[in-house]
């Protein structure tokens, strides 16, 4: 099996209207265009993301959603080309859980406005194969019940999934 340099894993991608992307590893250098894209979250997006209420992101988020070993968290970003250069669009990321072996918490965020344009799909089958690389088997995590489209993205991945719903969260496996 093939080796993976993830900190400098790149691919690019089409989007089904035609857009051309770049998924690539997310990068220290990336904290400002991703503050960016969360200044862009209006205050339910920040909600369902972080499951509980949060207007902004810190240093210490900013260096935790950038500065990753790549061997227990890997985080990927999507960024298109615009006007103004290159702009980080989405981003998704798995976190290997240290108490469950071969589990990894899964996490995605995409700027408003590029939503329902298939981005977190496009993330998604990237991370899995990432993760199976890895040595990972299965994704987990909670999402907000009432969080419709990241519950159609994780039904529609075409991965097997379990859903047990407790209160107004939902905890999701995708078995990989």
């Amino acid at each position: 099996m093939a080796v993976i340099d993830l900190r400098n894993y790149v691919a690019q991608e089409t989007l089904e209207d035609g857009t051309a992307v770049t998924v690539r590893a997310i990068r220290r250098e990336d904290q400002d265009a991703l503050r960016a894209v969360f200044e862009n979250l209006d205050e339910e997006s920040f909600y369902r993301r972080f499951l509980g209420p949060k207007k902004e992101l810190t240093e210490t988020d900013l260096a935790q959603f950038t500065d990753l070993d790549f061997a227990h968290v890997v985080g990927l970003v999507v960024m298109m080309q615009t006007r103004d250069g290159e702009t980080l669009i989405a981003g998704g990321r798995f976190a290997e859980n240290p108490a469950s072996p071969g589990t990894a918490e899964l996490a995605f965020t995409t700027d408003k406005r590029y939503r329902g344009r298939g981005l977190a799909n496009l993330i998604l089958r990237h991370l899995a194969r990432i993760a199976r690389e890895l040595g990972i088997s299965r994704f987990e995590g909670d999402v907000l019940a009432d969080n419709q489209p990241m519950l159609a993205v994780l039904r529609g991945s075409g991965l097997p999934l379990r859903q047990d719903e407790e209160a107004n969260v939902i905890h999701v496996t995708l078995s990989l």
